[in-house]
């Protein structure tokens, strides 16, 4: 057997144990070969590695997560994780599918990577249906049936849709459901199950999905478990109450630490191993942290050559200078080294390119003041409107009222404690443009506009003056999509997405830097929110709870109704 490398004097994390012993560990080909406590120099290694009494950990797997959330590339973002000790992802490029199809995904999948990305297949495009969000691209049965015959893709990616999931035996989701079972029946299917209990959780589990990767709550968790399903635990999870419920339960066998979605200017910070950390401060011992961010995702994905340091598995791992403080000294992917604590990241010269017609993917007209009036028929000077709250933690919101004054036939928005909020169709497909009301999301004269709106991706800007809308609009016409704030009519910072409006190929340095600016401008307008480029963006995803905007309207997301504008008993919208 030809070894390539010996690294002697580690303490190597024992996967079945789950606790460090003192080994020597040997590599041949990019694989663990022999690991023992014996003295392994008879091997004769090509090259010795003294690891100083340092602590080798498998390289971190994500089992769910969205590269477009990090606004980047796979080649660009395959860099700039490396560094986090992230060696492996499944990601779900749905973002790409929304707009592009299954040709975006097919170029998607084609970046060439330093760390092995696999694929889920995009369950959700649209996340309901063509009636209620208009899309870019649909991935229907014809799609589906050709990403199962891809070997990148491993699983089926986030099942959105409750009501056709649950409720609706011959929707297109049932019926995708359907059709991987039977080519592919151990095939992991992944789910989306936001506030779900009791039978309405059996519905769910009983079409074949078995994983949950939202807004977890400590009197659900063991629900969930206990009838089969598996849980990842994105950043907004980990809590030490819920921590508790898996440690209390000795749950780890059932649940991974995801980061579903990592931003820009986040990445520069760190990716799955800011998660692990958390967990670690909530109350996660920081041996079963490391299970869950390697063998229980591996595991659960079906990805048996890795996760663990052992004979024939993948030697991707991390060498570790400060175990309680996970920090990262060096990283290894398939027994080569790739980077060092303290190195610049070298990205690469050439990168991914798609097509041109990429950049020109926002096609909608250009707002006028006249499209942001609302004319009402009504004999009131006050009408009653429906209006979205959001929440200050999570991106949940909820449906409250509002009297809103009528002045010369128009709706007098601008005069009240309202926003306005519109989402207008982008992909030349109807020109649809839907309006509603926030109750006041920022405390400053502007607004707030983006291309990067989930899952539909049709620009959506909010703000409470009509020449503020106009601006932000405008500019996003301009940049080809991304984000833009305003303040009194100027335009305060930017991030352009070129890519579709969802993605750029400028270095995470310079993107991540670009979404900061906005992040700031955000809070100074007074946007309030834990993740506020989360929580805007969200504000069009309608699967999330529980009344969000399409090009359709305003909707609630569990009965798949729209709601009007304004009371239909007080007026019309004309």
């Amino acid at each position: 057997m030809k070894i390539d490398l010996l690294i002697k004097n580690i303490n190597v994390y024992n996967t079945v144990k789950q606790l460090f012993e003192e080994k020597h560990v040997t590599i041949s080909e990019g694989k663990f070969y022999y690991i023992s406590s014996k003295d392994l120099t008879y091997l004769n290694a090509e090259k010795e590695l003294d690891g100083q009494g340092r602590y080798m950990v498998p390289g971190l797997i994500d089992s769910h997560m969205h590269i477009e959330s990090s606004m980047t590339t796979p080649t660009i973002f395959s860099k700039a994780v490396l560094p986090h000790g992230v060696t492996t992802v499944i990601a779900d490029a749905h973002e790409m599918a929304n707009v592009f199809g299954i040709d975006g995904l097919t170029e998607f999948m084609a970046a060439e990577t330093e760390i092995d990305i696999f694929h889920a297949i995009p369950s959700s495009v649209p996340s309901t249906t063509p009636e209620l969000e208009t899309t870019g691209g649909i991935i229907g049965l014809r799609e589906v049936a050709e990403l199962l015959e891809n070997p990148k893709i491993i699983c089926l990616g986030e099942a959105m849709n409750f009501k056709g999931i649950a409720s609706e035996p011959d929707s297109l989701i049932r019926q995708i459901i359907d059709l991987c079972k039977e080519k592919r029946p151990t095939m992991p299917l992944e789910g989306h199950c936001p506030k779900i209990y009791e039978e309405e959780l059996a519905a769910f589990l009983y079409s074949g999905i078995s994983s949950d990767h939202t807004h977890q709550f400590p009197e659900s968790l063991a629900e969930k478990i206990e009838n089969g399903m598996f849980i990842q635990f994105q950043n907004k999870s980990i809590t030490p109450e819920n921590i508790a419920v898996i440690v209390e339960n000795s749950y780890y066998d059932y649940a991974c630490l995801i980061t579903d979605d990592v931003m820009a200017d986040d990445l520069l910070e760190g990716h799955l191993n800011e998660n692990l950390k958390k967990a670690v401060a909530a109350g996660l011992p920081i041996e079963q942290a490391i299970y869950m961010t390697t063998y229980t995702p591996a595991k659960r994905m079906g990805l048996h050559d890795r996760g663990m340091i052992a004979p024939g598995r993948v030697a991707d791992f991390l060498l570790l200078d400060d175990l309680a403080a996970f920090s990262i000294d060096e990283v290894y992917k398939s027994g080569k080294f790739v980077h060092k604590k303290g190195d610049t990241i070298a990205y690469p010269e050439t990168i991914e390119q798609f097509p041109t017609s990429y950049r020109q993917s926002v096609q909608c007209k250009q707002l006028t003041e006249e499209d942001l009036k609302i004319p009402v028929r009504t004999a009131l000077e006050k009408v009653r409107c429906n209006v979205i709250q959001k929440q200050e933690i999570g991106t949940f919101t909820e449906r409250i009222t509002k009297e809103i004054s009528v002045k010369e036939g128009f709706l007098d928005w601008e005069s009240s404690d309202c926003a306005l909020l519109l989402v207008m169709e982008r992909y030349g497909k109807n020109g649809n443009i839907a309006y509603a009301l926030m109750e006041q999301p920022i405390t400053e004269q502007g607004s707030i506009g983006t291309t990067w709106a989930h899952d539909h991706h049709n620009v959506m800007v909010m703000g409470n003056t009509s020449q503020d809308i106009l601006t932000a609009q405008h500019e996003l016409l301009r940049m080809q999509g991304g984000y833009v704030v305003t303040e009194q009519g100027e335009i305060q910072a930017t991030c352009p997405l070129p890519i579709g409006g969802i993605l750029s190929q400028a270095p995470v340095e310079e993107l991540g830097n670009e979404l900061k600016q906005v992040r700031r401008a955000m809070q100074k307008l007074g946007y309030k929110n834990m993740n506020e480029i989360m929580s805007f963006s969200t504000l069009s995803l309608p699967v999330s709870p529980a009344i969000k905007m399409t090009d359709r309207g305003m909707m609630n997301t569990k009965t798949q109704e729209f709601y009007p504008l304004v009371f239909p008993e007080d007026g019309v919208i004309i």
